[in-house]
């Protein structure tokens, strides 16, 4: 179903992403990207998740690490017992990375995993819930390569102060498209970042 990804810091993609009525963005050394910015009602997910460091076992980008290991668990769940997910969206993943305000500096993440539900009823006692507000949210499509050179905290850190834009909330989403996402290592593959914004 769906395959891990974890977006890490390096300097190499993201450069003078425009929105309407704002300021562009001056970040010098990366590629450029221009996201798309949308209005999105609440998003309703069950899944699993996951607080510690997530790099404690293995690397960054190995389905071995905590992450990692947090899809595996949910998609044998989803696998097996996808019956008892009731009023499923659709198959695509949503990895929220919530950051917590006293963990910002610290190796410890808290993570979710899972997918989108039109309502919660009879939640599996294996599955948690997350409801995230209605807010606008920039959206990054990042492709193939793109995944590996990593972008999250460049988007945090440098493209929205450049941009004159706020976080509306202190999370950010990955969002695996069913029909787009296709592995880590597939140079066709695509996966959005969604940062929500003001």
């Amino acid at each position: 179903m769906m395959d891990y990804i974890q977006i890490e810091v390096q300097e190499a993609i993201l450069s003078h992403v425009r929105i309407p009525n704002q300021r562009e963005p001056k970040v010098k050394g990366v590629l450029t990207m221009i996201p798309e910015i949308i209005e999105k009602r609440k998003i309703i997910l069950i899944g699993m998740d996951f607080f510690g460091n997530p790099l404690k076992r293995i690397g960054i980008l190995s389905g071995q690490n905590e992450i990692g290991l947090l899809w595996k668990r949910f998609n044998d769940f989803y696998q097996t017992k996808k019956g008892s997910m009731k009023h499923l969206v659709s198959e695509s993943g949503y990895e929220v990375w919530i950051h917590l305000e006293n963990e910002r500096d610290s190796k410890n993440k808290y993570v979710f995993v899972g997918v989108e539900v039109e309502q919660i009823e009879d939640l599996p006692l294996e599955l948690v819930a997350k409801i995230l507000p209605e807010t606008r949210y920039a959206v990054f499509t990042l492709k193939g390569r793109e995944f590996k050179a990593g972008v999250s905290k460049m988007i945090w850190d440098k493209w929205l102060p450049e941009a004159g834009l706020n976080t509306s909330f202190d999370f950010m989403i990955e969002y695996h498209d069913r029909k787009r996402f296709r592995g880590l290592d597939n140079p066709d593959s695509e996966l959005d970042l969604m940062v929500p914004i003001l």
